[in-house]
Order: C-alpha cells, then structure tokens, then sequence
C-alpha cells in the first residue's frame, strides 16, 4: 500500500513539465543533479551549525556585549507562591480580570500584589538583554555570510542578472543551495531542490538574504542603546525590504515563474504548486510591509524608533495597561489624588506615603 501510494504521489506529470521525467534528474555522463535525498544532509549540519552557534555567542557575542556596554536590567523575583505558580504554569501567563480577582481571593493577596506577581514572574521567564544581543549577533552574521556568499556564487551567472534564463536547458546541472513563514519557505526549498529548480530556488534565497541581516545590525544597535545608528540603519533596511520584496520579487521572481517558466511548456500540478507558495510568500511580505510601516509612521510622529513590536519586552511593576493601585481614604475623610502635588509639611507627607499603603513583600 505504501509503495502504491509513493508511486502515485511521485507520477511525473504531477511535478515535472510536460515531456520531462525522473530519469533525465539521475546521474549520467559525469553531471551530477540534485536529489531530495541530499537533503538529508541538512540535519548534520544542522547540528553543526548550533554547536558554532554555541561557541560563537560564548566567545563572540558575550564579550562583544560587554565591549558596547550592554548592561541586563535587574529582574526582582516572584515570591514563592504555589496557587499563583500552578495557574502561569499551565498557560495563564497574563489572567483575565476575573481569573485574577480569583486567584488574589484564594491566596489573600490584594488585586495589585496579583498583578505584580504575574509581571515579576513573567520577567523572569524573558531572556535577558545579554541574550539577546548574543543571538542578534549570530543572526547578522549568519545572515551577511550567507547573503555575501550567496553573491559570489551567483555573481557570474548570468540568469542571475535575467531570471528568465532560469528555464533554459532544464533540467539544468547545477549546485545544492524564521511559522507560516518558515513553513513556506522550507516547502519551496524542498520542492525546488527536488524537482531541480536550483536557479530559481537560488535567487528567491539571495533575495531574502539581502535585507536579513540589516534588520539583525539594527537590533544589535538597539541593545547598545545607539538610538541614532539604530534609527538610520533601520530606515535603510525598511529601503531594501519594500524594494527587493515588493518590487522585485513580484516583477523579476513572480513574473517569470508564473510567465516564463511555461513558455516552453504547458502548465501542470507542480507549476501551480510552486506559483501558489510563492503567491503566499507575496503575502507574507505584504504583512510584514505593513509593520514596518507602521513602526516608520511612529518614527515620523515621535522622532524615534518604536520597540520593535516582536520584542519580547519585559514589564514594570507599574505597567501600563494594568489596574491603578486603590487610592485609600484619609483619616480626615480626604482621598489622595493620584498626581497631586502634595502640599509641604510632616503631617501631609506622613499621610501620603499612608496613602501609598504598604510595600508588597515579594
């Protein structure tokens, strides 16, 4: 049943152009093709690649950090409390109101002293800026090595420059080359290497790779607190994005995938197949576009950058967004104006800091 079905799945016409079959992909005559089984290659070196990972924020990245001053804000622990550690460990990260008010009644703690346990313990599950800057540090320089080596192998070739000559000669003889996104672009990796779209599959990678790691240097500098490098770096990286994913991906890669590719041949299942992930990767691109420039209306409007909205930012204890500490009333029958500036004098300040109430031990 098994090898019924792989042969089904696998039938010629479904994958390959028209007139074109398995065989013409195997070996002969001294020219090697590619083969999905190559791909399992990439688990090696997957596991090659984290231990250089490893090594290279250890030896690299945290001194690096330390070199351009990167300093970890200091994270005040939750106190121990069971009831509140048995609810965030089974997916209640951030409760509702009334889960909260809950959880406050059970464990005899005010509204408040709950919130500020959820924000400490939260904190304390984010890396901190020290890691992050380590695996910045990675990103960018995987990124430029694989953008700058991917240039000099394809530099000479001339369906580099024409994508159009992508499709000549095929099958050609060639070289092997972050959830929805990810699954997108490994699917088109996989099916472009296995049907021997090497040319294409190459130039859709390089595309990508020329933005990735300025958007990397930019979070290096946000770090360091640079503001200005990070500024204008992130200005030039928002440049090369919108002109390499939305002019010419759509104009160069779409056009001659979706045009070019049949001119020689009519259309089939894997032409369709391969139109219509790369249509989703368009959209994807679309999605991103539109953070961006939202991130660059902020910067116009405020004259800096927003946090980067993927950010895994940690909280204060007086976060916005969470419920005002109660005002308590005064003895006098007076109440403390959240704002106020208190009049001088020793009975008034004793009363305000009463006003305060008392510090939470956690």
């Amino acid at each position: 049943m098994w090898s019924s079905l792989n042969e089904w799945l696998w039938q010629e016409r479904f994958w390959l152009p028209p007139n074109n079959s398995w065989t013409e992909l195997e070996d002969r005559d001294g020219l090697v093709f590619a083969h999905p089984q190559d791909m399992l290659m990439a688990l090696p070196l997957a596991l090659a690649l984290v231990a250089v990972r490893y090594v290279f924020e250890k030896f690299v990245g945290v001194p690096l950090s330390r070199l351009l001053g990167v300093r970890n804000q200091r994270k005040q622990p939750a106190k121990p409390n069971a009831t509140l550690e048995k609810h965030f460990l089974s997916g209640g990260w951030k409760p509702t109101e009334p889960q909260m008010s809950l959880l406050a009644t059970q464990c005899g703690l005010t509204l408040r002293q709950t919130q500020r346990w959820f924000q400490r313990r939260r904190n304390q599950e984010r890396p901190c800026l020290t890691k992050k800057f380590c695996e910045a540090s990675w990103r960018f320089t995987f990124y430029l090595c694989a953008f700058i080596g991917g240039v000099s192998v394809l530099y000479n070739e001339s369906w580099l420059w024409a994508p159009v000559m992508c499709w000549e000669s095929y099958p050609q003889q060639d070289f092997k080359e972050q959830v929805a996104h990810h699954v997108v672009t490994i699917t088109l990796i996989m099916f472009s290497y296995s049907t021997n779209l090497l040319r294409i599959g190459s130039l859709v990678l390089l595309l990508h790779d020329s933005s990735d790691y300025l958007l990397e240097a930019c979070k290096l500098f946000n770090y360091t607190h640079w503001r200005r490098v990070c500024d204008a770096l992130f200005i030039i990286f928002s440049l090369v994005f919108f002109y390499t994913r939305l002019v010419l991906f759509p104009t160069q890669i779409l056009y001659t995938t979706y045009y070019e590719s049949i001119a020689q041949s009519g259309p089939f299942f894997g032409y369709y197949f391969f139109n219509a992930l790369l249509m989703l990767l368009q959209l994807l691109h679309v999605f991103w576009s539109c953070l961006i420039l939202r991130m660059i209306y902020h910067f116009m409007k405020k004259g800096q950058m927003e946090k980067d909205i993927r950010s895994d930012v940690e909280e204060s204890d007086s976060s916005d967004g969470e419920v005002a500490q109660e005002c308590l009333p005064l003895k006098n029958g007076a109440a403390h104006q959240p704002g106020a500036a208190p009049t001088d004098g020793p009975r008034i300040r004793a009363t305000g800091q009463l006003a305060k109430g008392p510090p939470a031990a956690m």
